[in-house]
């Protein structure tokens, strides 16, 4: 069942974070695109301030930097690494609490197109290890991520060293963060989340009509 059959409302989003099961579930937990939604919002505004001023970079926080910018939405990023690593939903909301502290604690920092990718996959890959029982190794995450092993070790590393190893989620500040994402759903959220979803099905469908369109083209020569 694909993403756009996700049931878009506050109590789905709490019923996902605290029930949800691989075995009865078969959509993507909502609070994945609720993040999504939240940061490519984040990215907008971002990329709106930098054509009007510009701030300080900081060197150290480039390293989340990448060469090429990769050809995946937000969402389809994110489906791609529950896909595959079955992080549980309560993990996306700390890794949320992770990439804000992280952005406080670095105010030089900005989340754009070249760093989004290798920021999320690192803060899940750390707020998986914290909420999680059992884990992948770090080969597998960077695998999962489209990055080298030895590349994503030094991503951890990096970012467990910018956040000051403030790591720690308690259930107040837990639950805070659940409540801003309910919010994000409940006023106005709503639209910009189905339009992330629509966006990121647009975008697949359209893959996958070169894919046939190559194959065509591949045969005929």
């Amino acid at each position: 069942m694909g993403s756009s059959s996700l049931v878009i409302s506050p109590r789905k989003l709490r019923s996902d974070v605290y029930s949800y099961s691989y075995e009865n579930d078969s959509n993507t937990p909502l609070v994945i695109s609720v993040l999504a939604s939240l940061i490519e919002r984040t990215m907008s505004r971002n990329e709106r301030i930098a054509k009007n001023c510009t701030w300080p970079l900081s060197n150290k926080t480039r390293v989340f930097d990448c060469h090429e910018i990769p050809d995946m939405t937000i969402q389809s990023y994110l489906e791609r690494i529950f896909r595959y690593t079955r992080a549980g939903p309560s993990v996306y909301v700390v890794a949320y609490v992770y990439i804000d502290r992280f952005c406080q604690a670095n105010p030089g920092f900005r989340i754009n197109s070249r760093n989004v990718h290798r920021l999320l996959i690192t803060t899940i890959m750390v707020a998986s290890k914290y909420v999680e029982d059992m884990n992948y190794r770090n080969s597998y995450f960077a695998r999962v991520g489209g990055l080298g092993t030895m590349e994503l070790n030094k991503l951890e590393l990096d970012f467990l060293f910018l956040m000051g190893f403030k790591l720690h989620v308690n259930v107040s500040v837990f639950e805070s963060y659940c409540c801003h994402l309910e919010r994000e759903v409940s006023i106005g959220g709503g639209y910009h989340i189905e339009k992330t979803l629509r966006c990121a099905e647009e975008i697949k469908s359209r893959r996958c009509g070169e894919r046939r369109f190559n194959q065509i083209a591949r045969i005929m020569m």
